[in-house]
Formats: C-alpha cells, sequence, structure tokens
C-alpha cells in the first residue's frame, strides 16, 4: 500500500504535469496543452490532481456536456453546453505507480456524487486502450450510438461509449 495517496483540486499550475502525465499514459491520443488547459479553466470543479508522496502521479478532467455528441479529440469546446444532460470523464490518467490501488475507482465515485448533486441524469465517456472492463466495473455500460460512430473511430477502431444512468433518488 502508497502512503499520502491523496486526490486535490487542480490548479492552473498543474497544467505542465498534467500534459506530461498526458503524453506518457495516451502517447497515442495526443492533445494539445491548450485543450487540456482550457478543459481545467471552463470547469474546474471536476478536474483533480492524484498526488503519491505529493509527487503528481495522475490526473482526471471532467465536466457537464450533452449527450447527443462527443467532443473531438483534441480540440477545443469554446463553452460547455447549457442545458447540459450528462457528466462527460474526458480523461483520467494514472501513471503506473498509481494503479491497483483504488484511486481510479475513489475519483469516479467522487464524479458521480458531484453529478449526482448538479442534477445530471447520466456520466459518460469514451473508452479506450481496452479499459472497458475497468470502466463496466464502475457500473457503466457501452451504448451502441450508430451516429457517433465515425467520432468514436477518430479516438481508436476499439473506443466505445459508456455510459452510466444516475437515477435521480
Amino acid at each position: 500500500m502508497l502512503k499520502d495517496v491523496a486526490w486535490r483540486a487542480m490548479t492552473g499550475y498543474d497544467l505542465d504535469r498534467v500534459f506530461a502525465i498526458a503524453n506518457r499514459v495516451h502517447a497515442g491520443f495526443f492533445e494539445a496543452e491548450a485543450v487540456l488547459a482550457e478543459r481545467q479553466a471552463l470547469y474546474r470543479n471536476g478536474c483533480y490532481m492524484l498526488e503519491v508522496g505529493e509527487q503528481p502521479a495522475g490526473y482526471v478532467l471532467s465536466h457537464p456536456w450533452h449527450s447527443r455528441t462527443l467532443p473531438a479529440l483534441n480540440t477545443l469546446l469554446g463553452a460547455l453546453p447549457d442545458p447540459a444532460d450528462t457528466y462527460y470523464i474526458h480523461d483520467l490518467a494514472l501513471l503506473p505507480l498509481s494503479r491497483g490501488i483504488g484511486a481510479a475507482g475513489q475519483i469516479v465515485a467522487a464524479l458521480e456524487k458531484h453529478a449526482r448533486a448538479t442534477g445530471l441524469g447520466s456520466m459518460s465517456l469514451v473508452a479506450v486502450n481496452r479499459s472497458h472492463g475497468f470502466w463496466t466495473r464502475q457500473g457503466f455500460t457501452i451504448a451502441a450510438r450508430a451516429d457517433l460512430a465515425e467520432k468514436l473511430d477518430s479516438y481508436e477502431p476499439g473506443a466505445r461509449l459508456m455510459v452510466k444512468t444516475l437515477d435521480r433518488s
């Protein structure tokens, strides 16, 4: 078990670390630093850094979105949709040293709590790098959307839209 493992709010000062982690973890899914910075600037409440022993070990970028479409990879959004109907996890990236310790499940649970509190009816994401199993264990299911097939293929041929419906109790 690793000591001193904690998620904390991401700040603008973290963006160089976020970019470095993104390029290590998602080398085949390049996104410009400006794209990652815009996600953090547009919705700070959905952006967190994982630290292990006060060293950056991962991050998550997430924000409200609309379920009718997907954000294109490496593209600026300009603004978030209003109204939004889903909570979109843009990216969850962990360095190898922080995998298998429960940190990913912990932040997904926190994001779900946030999504429920904001009244959104679902959470969604694009699963890449054979991560479908992890997301299935978090309660997400693959959503068959022929209208989004071309955009999903722009991520990678195995990319899948995954959705978790949130009951409003």
